[in-house]
């Protein structure tokens, strides 16, 4: 099978490195291209037997599952583009969350599916969320959830839930990263502790958590009651965090949601041409 993706630029290169590091396709078989072609030749560079397409049309023609990896008012110039080099054997699978596989599909005849990936898929680990679309093949239903298991775990989700899901499952690891600097960066100023230390620690112990979940040693509620012991240090500092945090949450996902609508709109004005 031969795959080829349009746009490298951060998720479609964390989807060459994973796709290829975890062997779930060699570097032969695939064919890759980039506005910035500067971008794709990296990629050759770590990965010699990657070939470079010079335009998503050349990229196309060549692959049976293409992947596109662009912004979303950017894929429909680029359908219109490669459309003649989609027959009903191959299949387009999208990354955005603002396109449907419906919206694809009206310009399409091949099998479409949208994977939203997560960064934490370059380490081989997280959760892709996948969506099918009404055409789409058995062959290629199987092949897909067989090709995703090997880079994370792959979940279907309906189109209603799209936004919170990806919320959780690509934009969380960004949110909690910023959470946990902030975290540093508190103990340092109120603290002796050097930034360097800090960090080590915070990582270290951000992976350790990772683990005990993944793991099923616990649940996130039974954590919490294994650490706060009555009347300890743990207790006081959850305490804090119930009083301070207060809607912050509510108010991220109300924010993400404001600007998924926007792009929903901008989208569809594309598509409804």
């Amino acid at each position: 099978m031969n795959l080829g993706i349009i746009g490298t630029g951060n998720m479609g290169r964390i989807l060459v490195e994973a796709l290829i590091d975890s062997k779930a396709i060699s570097p032969s078989s695939m064919i890759i291209t980039n506005r910035t072609k500067s971008k794709a030749m990296l990629l050759k560079d770590k990965y010699r037997e990657i070939r470079v397409g010079a335009t998503p049309e050349e990229v196309a023609a060549q692959s049976d599952l293409l992947f596109i990896c662009v912004k979303p008012l950017d894929i429909y110039k680029i359908l219109d583009e490669i459309n003649p080099h989609l027959s009903n054997e191959k299949c387009l699978i999208s990354i955005t969350s603002p396109v449907s596989t419906s919206q694809i599909e009206k310009k399409v005849s091949c099998s479409v599916v949208r994977v939203i990936p997560s960064i934490t898929n370059r380490a081989l680990s997280g959760v892709s969320l996948l969506t099918y679309g009404e055409n789409c093949s058995n062959y290629w239903r199987e092949k897909i959830e067989t090709l995703i298991t090997k880079i994370s775990v792959p979940v279907s989700i309906e189109e209603n839930i799209t936004r919170v899901a990806s919320d959780i499952v690509s934009c969380g690891p960004a949110f909690f990263s910023y959470l946990l600097q902030r975290f540093i960066q508190a103990a340092v100023k109120e603290t002796e502790i050097d930034e360097a230390s800090a960090t080590i620690f915070a990582s270290e112990m951000i992976v350790g958590l990772g683990e005990l979940l993944k793991q099923g040693h616990y649940t996130l509620p039974s954590l919490i009651e294994k650490v706060c012991v009555k009347g300890g240090i743990t207790g006081e500092g959850i305490k804090v965090l119930d009083n301070e945090l207060g809607n912050v949450f509510e108010h991220v996902f109300q924010a993400t949601h404001t600007k998924f609508k926007e792009d929903l709109d901008k989208v569809e004005m594309k598509f409804s041409k």
